[in-house]
């Protein structure tokens, strides 16, 4: 396979530097892009560029993952209006150790010439005194270069400035990318087209200092076609991590994306060659509303950031929310599951004492929940088939106990079609 040509056709290159592909051509090619430490999880817009080491890697080349604990205790201006809080190493290198975790869902580190392998800039530039890098880095590129870079001067003529902090991150990147050509053999740095400024002051001083010749490639950003912000809801980032973002969540979010996006995203985010794309596409085209693209988009990526028993729980609850599932699916779920399913909807308290020796339909329904207000109408509802608890058809003369409860701990009201409420059991 042609690593260029992949992300050519796929909609993965947005800039990439004269010769990229006449090296690539020449033999195995080792190519980095660096991580973020600040938080000890990525989040699905990193996913493009995790995408990108995994078709280098099946292109026969040899991926690098660089976490920045050094960059990462600085900040990058690129695309930011602000100076972020900096860290100290003890929580970095914590959040090296989560992020490489989750690499290693998609990168083998351990396939012999082209394994990956995860490096961190702290550990060469921990030891490395402010002169020395003056004399060493600084005496190579100017200042009328550094601050021609986009991200300099939109944060030069924003309100807040930018400091001489941030101002030397196009340096200290730049001298990453010197330190693994001369140390890795890395010829090849790749990332979102908002680090080309950056990537690029890495090829010049490789060329300034060492004499050598680098290469850039860069992603375009992921949009969406609504203007919205890829990758964001309305509580914040899709992660990768399933105790930030539930399986369920993260496969409900590619679910719901738009027929145009979808079709956008499946070439960039999975596995699925040109003709099983093609195929899943005009198959969507037949029946939009069976939504097959999406469908195929959000298992494929839900099974390789988390499991394919992951995918199976998130279908069965995204079932069970529209009306599909059963009393069984429903006992299947974990907590974590249901809560993800349920959230937002009525909660209830009932005291657990009441269910050991079980309590009337009708009186859990209305005095013990207040899910009806009155006696009344909870049998009317009942007498109409109206009301299911856990997806069974609920009926007055059944008593409520704690045989009903699914993790030993709720009960699932569903009144009518929409209405859900989820009964709380409390100890006294």
């Amino acid at each position: 396979m042609n690593f260029i040509e992949e992300l050519r056709w796929r909609g993965m290159i947005h800039d990439i530097s004269p010769g990229t592909e006449e090296e690539l051509a020449k033999g195995i090619t080792s190519a980095y892009i660096g991580y973020d430490p600040t938080s000890d999880s990525l989040h699905i817009g990193n996913l493009a560029s995790i995408m990108m080491l995994v078709h280098l890697q099946k292109a026969g080349h040899k991926p690098f993952a660089l976490v920045g604990g050094a960059t990462g205790m600085i900040g990058d201006p690129s695309g930011k209006s602000e100076e972020r809080n900096l860290l100290d190493e003890n929580i970095l290198r914590h959040n090296q150790e989560c992020i490489r975790k989750q690499l290693e869902k998609f990168l083998d580190f351990s396939c012999g010439l082209n394994s990956a392998e995860m490096v961190n800039n702290y550990d060469w530039t921990k030891d490395f005194s402010f002169l020395h890098f003056l004399r060493d880095v600084g005496k190579h590129i100017t200042v009328n270069y550094m601050i021609a870079k986009d991200s300099v001067k939109n944060r030069m003529n924003s309100g807040t400035g930018i400091s001489f902090t941030e101002f030397s991150y196009q340096l200290v990147q730049g001298y990453d990318f010197c330190w693994l050509f001369e140390h890795k053999n890395v010829k090849l740095q790749m990332g979102g087209s908002d680090q080309w400024g950056n990537i690029v002051t890495g090829t010049e001083l490789i060329r300034r200092k060492l004499a050598g010749e680098a290469y850039a490639i860069t992603c375009p950003l992921i949009t969406k076609t609504d203007g919205g912000k890829f990758g964001k809801t309305e509580s914040g980032n899709v992660w990768l991590d399933p105790k930030k973002t539930s399986p369920y969540k993260f496969y409900q979010f590619w679910l719901n994306t738009s027929d145009e996006d979808a079709a956008q995203y499946i070439k960039k985010f999975t596995l699925l060659n040109s003709e099983e794309v093609n195929s899943i596409v005009a198959e969507h085209q037949q029946a939009p509303h069976l939504r097959v693209l999406q469908k195929s988009l959000a298992k494929d990526i839900t099974v390789r950031v988390h499991s394919e028993q992951d995918y199976q729980s998130a279908l069965e609850a995204s079932e069970i929310l529209f009306g599909k599932g059963t009393n069984e699916s429903l006992k299947n779920l974990s907590e974590e599951t249901l809560l993800s399913v349920f959230e937002g909807v009525p909660q209830c308290e009932i005291a657990s004492s009441y269910l050991v020796s079980g309590i009337s339909m009708v009186d859990f329904l209305s005095s013990r929940t207040g899910i009806f207000s009155s006696n009344g109408e909870a049998r009317r509802m009942l007498k109409e088939g109206g009301v299911q608890l856990n997806k069974q058809k609920a009926t007055e003369e059944l008593s409520v106990n704690e045989s009903f409860l699914l993790n030993e701990k709720y009960i699932l009201v569903q009144k009518g079609k929409k209405n859900y409420y989820l009964v709380i059991a409390k100890s006294n």
